[in-house]
């Protein structure tokens, strides 16, 4: 038996379905375009890096990074800048609120990272002089004593633990490049190992849902010549003989060391495109990273790689530097769409975390010139390139025989009815062709039934994230072109 609020309860509910109902059919007789929906994916979480920026307590450059729609940043850990240059009497590295730590500078960019909304990714790097194992010669610089690697990780985690008034920071790098002699030499993969062990196991004994980031690596190797004065161990072979691992399509073990590490990461510089691959078979540019991904899931399966959750892909540093203002790089609209077509890329090869390096274009004439900003005379002044919006909104489209296949990621990572347009050359007016919804994290794709033809261009609008840049069906061809300018990309050895 109905009581009588529930044959209310009951009508009012049907109201609401008819009146629904109503709405849509509204919808419906208003636009014959289809919408796509998108089915749940991984994310593409966004960081950006910049040491020269963002290392401080000035807010501009971190809330400049969250406005670019990232979530994260990754920021240098000077360890010898934050250890005594002389250890004192009764000093415990593991403490630390030991006599001779200055956490100050660290902290500021800690708290102003945190204030405009940024997760700190915090990478440890560069040896105090008590603590070398190796010491630097030259360019080549040198190698840690593991145990003060770890005891120094150890007071890291503990002072950000959350526990004494400062930020609750999870997320821990082991170096940069390590692959590379400039910040570790020797560039061995079991000095290396070593490293990441000592770090895991401070960090993880403070808080076992810490992370820890290792890999970083240089994408390229460069063997060691009287010329040159450094040089890098290639990428792919550097990881199997840390991971244990063979070569081959079906690697077996090689040695029973472990390594603990939450997430493998990589700086996969690529020329001639997004989908550039490596002329040496070692080397991991874009186009390589379903190998770099396959050695990594095979150290997993093998149980070569500790972790106590799964094993996460990153990328925690990349970019193109462009023309204006570096001659021989992309051209700004060309970079644009290499930067959307590198996250669209990173993405469907497992990545879930995508870094940019830098926010702005240093000054003068030298390298680094794929920021976000054109160098200005004042960081508030900078004026943003096209790049920036292909960061913060990125969309492609590919032409097939009688579909357009698109993809990108809106601006505010949740779901959204993007509008996708069409636009006939290069002047003339849009035509919205077709809906598509993004998931919970703002990943939308779809393979559109449009008669369309390589003079068309499309674009994404969605709300909260505006107007995509327009992406022509025109593949373009540069495959010399490299992500630091005139520098050729590197050949293989005779």
């Amino acid at each position: 038996m109905v009581r009588a609020s529930s044959r209310y309860l009951l009508f009012a509910v049907a109201v609401l379905f008819l009146t629904a109902t109503a709405a849509s059919a509204s919808f419906a007789a208003s636009s014959s375009h289809k919408t796509y929906s998108t089915s749940a994916t991984a994310p593409l979480r966004t960081a950006v890096f910049d040491p020269f920026h963002l290392s401080g307590a000035d807010s501009r450059p971190y809330d400049m990074t969250r406005n670019a729609g990232a979530q994260f940043v990754r920021l240098n850990v000077y360890w010898s800048a934050i250890a005594p240059a002389t250890l004192p009497d009764g000093f415990d590295a593991t403490d630390p609120t030991s006599p001779g730590y200055s956490w100050g500078g660290l902290d500021a960019a800690v708290e102003a990272a945190e204030g405009a909304g940024l997760t700190p990714i915090l990478d440890i790097l560069s040896t105090p002089k008590w603590a070398y194992s190796h010491k630097p010669s030259g360019v080549n610089a040198g190698s840690p004593k593991v145990p003060a690697l770890g005891a120094f990780a150890q007071a890291l985690a503990t002072h950000y633990d959350g526990q004494n008034g400062l930020p609750n920071v999870g997320i821990y790098e082991v170096w940069n490049e390590a692959n590379a002699s400039l910040y570790l030499d020797p560039a061995k993969p079991s000095v290396y190992r070593a490293m990441v062990n000592a770090v895991a196991d401070s960090v993880h004994a403070v808080d076992s849902a810490n992370l820890v980031v290792a890999g970083d690596l240089d994408p390229f190797g460069h063997p060691k010549s009287k010329k040159q004065k450094w040089y890098s161990a290639y990428p792919l072979a550097f990881m199997r003989s840390m991971l244990c691992l063979s070569k081959g399509s079906h690697p077996h073990s090689t040695c029973s060391d472990k390594i603990h590490f939450d997430v493998w990461a990589h700086h996969p510089y690529t020329f001639g495109g997004a989908f550039g691959k490596a002329s040496q078979p070692d080397d991991v540019e874009l186009g390589d990273l379903p190998k770099m991904r396959s050695v990594l899931q095979a150290g997993v399966r093998l149980h070569h790689v500790v972790s106590s959750q799964s094993v996460q892909f990153w990328v925690t540093e990349f970019g193109w530097d462009t023309n204006p203002p570096r001659k021989g790089a992309a051209s700004i609209s060309l970079a644009s769409r290499w930067t959307a077509e590198s996250m669209y890329q990173a993405w469907r090869n497992g990545v879930s975390l995508f870094t940019w390096f830098d926010l702005e274009d240093k000054s003068g004439t030298g390298p680094y010139k794929s920021g976000l900003y054109f160098h200005g005379r004042s960081l508030s002044s900078a004026r943003p390139k096209p790049v920036l919006t292909a960061f913060r909104f990125p969309f492609v489209a590919y032409l097939h025989r009688s579909t357009v296949s698109v993809w990108g990621r809106d601006a505010t990572s949740d779901e959204q009815r993007v509008t996708i347009q069409l636009r006939h050359g290069t002047r003339g007016s849009w035509h919205t062709v077709a809906y598509v919804a993004s998931n919970s994290n703002g990943i939308y794709r779809a393979t559109l039934k449009l008669k369309a033809a390589k003079k068309d261009w499309l674009r994404a609008v969605a709300p909260g994230s505006g107007r995509s840049l327009a992406f022509s069906l025109t593949v373009p061809y540069a495959p010399h072109v490299g992500p630091w300018g005139g520098v050729p990309p590197p050949r293989r050895s005779s």
